[in-house]
């Protein structure tokens, strides 16, 4: 399977999973503005792709509740079981989690009422072909809305350009490939029209800025420097340009007030 061979090791990498909680007050922040968007009722089926620890999808399993159910479906065989174990924790028995790769994957459960993604649409590699099996995963008429970041030059939180001469610049895509990546949506246009090419109609977008008060470890730490492929030998002058680049966010000992531009995408399957 040469699909998302990239993302596909990156996200089951058990030192960056292990400490994944770090980065969801990050992501908590915008969970309300797409369970706003959309709009859930109870006795729907709901699909949530890229779903990460699962706390999204669990929220929307107590929306479409009592008999409405959500399924979680990720890349990450870790992130899976810890999205299990969390449901499990909470006593949440409406809502289930699986591995897939949405690009070519079918998740069994549907046809669904409702796909979201909250950040988990963005690391495709071949986007048209992942919207248009996620539109396979709806009932004609059923909806989408996910969030996904604005451009990168709106998120100056965003410590990959500071980084530029000790991380390595992520490879090429290969060929008839997309790149991936946080911002890999960020051009709503593009992102509008892959949507209506992948079958989906009534297609719009709202952006949203907000400044969230956060841990520092919630954007970086030395996971994510390594995640982001800084060497070893480099991690000291890495963490020195980090905290150069964030000095001007910090609100307190150990916290940062980020600016987060982000967007929500709202369609309907034809």
């Amino acid at each position: 399977m040469d699909t998302n061979q990239a993302e596909r090791r990156r996200w089951n990498n058990q030192d960056w999973v292990s400490v994944w909680h770090k980065r969801e007050p990050l992501t908590d922040e915008i969970t309300p503005f797409l369970l706003d968007a959309l709009a859930l009722r109870s006795g729907e089926r709901v699909l949530d792709v890229g779903c990460g620890g699962g706390k999204a999808t669990i929220a929307a399993a107590r929306a479409v509740s009592p008999s409405g159910i959500a399924i979680g479906a990720d890349i990450s065989v870790p992130l899976t079981d810890a999205a299990t174990r969390r449901a499990t924790n909470a006593q949440v028995d409406n809502v289930s989690f699986c591995v897939a790769d949405m690009q070519h994957e079918r998740v069994a459960g549907g046809p669904f009422d409702v796909v979201m993604s909250q950040f988990g649409v963005m690391f495709f590699d071949e986007p048209l072909a992942a919207f248009a099996n996620i539109r396979a995963h709806l009932d004609p008429g059923g909806r989408i809305a996910f969030a996904c970041w604005q451009t990168i030059d709106r998120n100056p939180w965003f410590i990959g350009p500071a980084l530029a001469g000790i991380a390595p610049p992520p490879p090429p895509p290969a060929p008839g490939k997309s790149p991936t990546g946080p911002f890999a949506l960020g051009d709503h246009v593009r992102t509008q029209n892959l949507l209506a090419s992948a079958g989906f109609a009534n297609v719009r977008r709202r952006a949203h800025d907000l400044v969230a008060d956060l841990p520092h470890d919630a954007v970086v730490d030395d996971a994510q420097l390594t995640f982001m492929g800084v060497p070893a030998d480099k991690l000291a002058a890495a963490r020195a340009t980090v905290n150069d680049h964030l000095a001007r966010f910090r609100s307190g000992p150990g916290r940062a007030k980020f600016p987060l531009a982000f967007q929500v995408f709202q369609a309907t399957a034809r």
